[in-house]
């Protein structure tokens, strides 16, 4: 079922190609594939959404993550108005981008100082650029599935909205010298990995590692055990940086970052959503000795007019400050778990082709293979299947992410009523 011609909805997205390629300014918002058009928002409030033509639903998608505390969360929409009074913009500095880069360094210990950009393909661009520029080499090494923007660099078998792109890089318009600068290895095979780093020609030119250290742009794939503690051995042993990104992850599974989860300390760490409350930030941090490089104490160049965007900064500093209340990652695994929990003893009780996987405050619902560990196990993913459970979860008036690929996000203001309602829709589903 499509949108009818008479939706309000369906006549934005008509005019908006008029003037926007797909009509959409990211390509995953144009529900390509789905057995309906896009959904066009005009407001949300906690942990609902309502589009143009009236329709409320609960966001299972919250902003790809960014809302960790829902939409409009009042303490953040207070500080806001509040800053955008007193001005929103300057490209200059202000007291605003030290509070947040202060937060943000007290609470992950790898992070000695941080630089604030605009978006997560700025934040793991930057991250790369610096991790050439302190060890002298170009060579990247990514993995299969994981996504870590659009710079040309990482085009290359990366995960979200490009999966069903180009073979070789993805997407046209990557040159193919600027691909052989990265290494796409599977995602979770050590002994692949351990190949290429001992190995005597290739190991000589890696500069750096990145990794989402739990993959969330081919659906939620957490590392196997050593994965990550692999790659913190192999890098240190010839000198490579290891760079963490947590675009997504950071601030959601925990407050100290994911090496207080997995015990592994990256040189480099990659922020952005949550960070931002909302409003458009992202970050890279690390060690002083490594930070110190950048322009204009050192000689690796970045910079941006709006990177350290005031009302961005005062945002970010409410969403960690809510996040850092009383035992508040407990309780989001907790929300994250009535959903994930009662889905997966009905897959296991009934020998169900899916999976469920989760980690704090996020899931993917696999249809098709009964587990996903890499990008090559997305081979079995049912398309289909997916189609009719996002038209079926759309039509009871749940909003779950536009693809199988991508992960759904659990905010803190779900109450336990709409998270139970999703579980059992969900369930339902599988039955039928």
């Amino acid at each position: 079922m499509h949108l009818t011609e008479e939706s309000i909805s369906q006549k934005i997205f008509e005019k908006s190609k008029e003037v926007i390629p797909g009509g959409v300014n990211s390509p995953i918002r144009a529900c390509q594939g789905m057995p309906r058009g896009p959904l066009i928002a005009k407001s949300g409030s906690g942990e609902h959404i309502t589009d143009v033509d009236g329709k409320t639903f609960l966001d299972c998608c919250m902003s790809w993550g960014a809302l960790l505390h829902g939409h409009a969360h009042p303490k953040i929409v207070e500080t806001v108005k509040k800053r955008v009074e007193n001005g929103s913009s300057f490209g200059i500095a202000t007291p605003e981008e030290e509070m947040l880069a202060r937060l943000i360094t007290d609470k992950i210990e790898s992070i000695e100082k941080v630089r604030f950009v605009s978006s997560g393909t700025e934040a793991t661009m930057s991250a790369v650029r610096l991790a050439r520029g302190y060890t002298s080499r170009e060579l990247i090494i990514k993995f299969n599935g994981n996504y870590h923007g659009h710079a040309d660099g990482f085009l290359v078998k990366s995960g979200s909205g490009t999966i069903e792109m180009c073979e070789d890089a993805s997407s046209l318009g990557v040159p193919k010298n600027t691909v052989k600068q990265t290494l796409s290895l599977p995602y979770n095979d050590i002994e692949t990995f351990k190949k290429v780093m001992r190995d005597p020609f290739y190991s000589q030119f890696i500069a750096g590692v990145i990794v989402e250290p739990v993959a969330a742009n081919m659906g939620v794939v957490l590392p196997t055990d050593d994965f990550l503690k692999t790659l913190r051995e192999e890098t240190k042993r010839i000198g490579a940086l290891l760079i963490f990104d947590e675009v997504i992850t950071g601030f959601r599974i925990s407050m100290s970052g994911a090496e207080s989860v997995f015990g592994v300390t990256p040189d480099l760490v990659c922020l952005g959503k949550i960070i931002g409350g909302g409003f458009p930030a992202a970050a890279f941090g690390g060690r002083k000795e490594i930070m110190d490089l950048l322009a204009p104490e050192g000689s690796v160049y970045q910079a941006g007019t709006l990177s350290g965007n005031p009302v961005a900064m005062v945002a970010g500093c409410s969403a960690l400050e809510l996040a850092s209340e009383g035992s508040f990652y407990s309780a989001l695994e907790k929300k994250t778990k009535k959903i994930t929990t009662p889905i997966k003893e009905l897959i296991e009780r009934n020998e169900i082709d899916a999976s469920i996987q989760e980690t704090v405050g996020m899931f993917t619902l696999f249809l098709g293979p009964r587990k996903v560990s890499s990008f090559e196990d997305l081979d079995k993913l049912d398309k289909e299947w997916f189609n009719r459970y996002f038209q079926f979860m759309w039509d009871r008036g749940v909003y779950v992410s536009p693809s199988p690929y991508e992960a759904c996000f659990i905010s803190s203001i779900h109450s336990d009523e709409s998270l139970e309602k999703t579980c059992d829709l969900m369930m339902e589903f599988l039955r039928s």
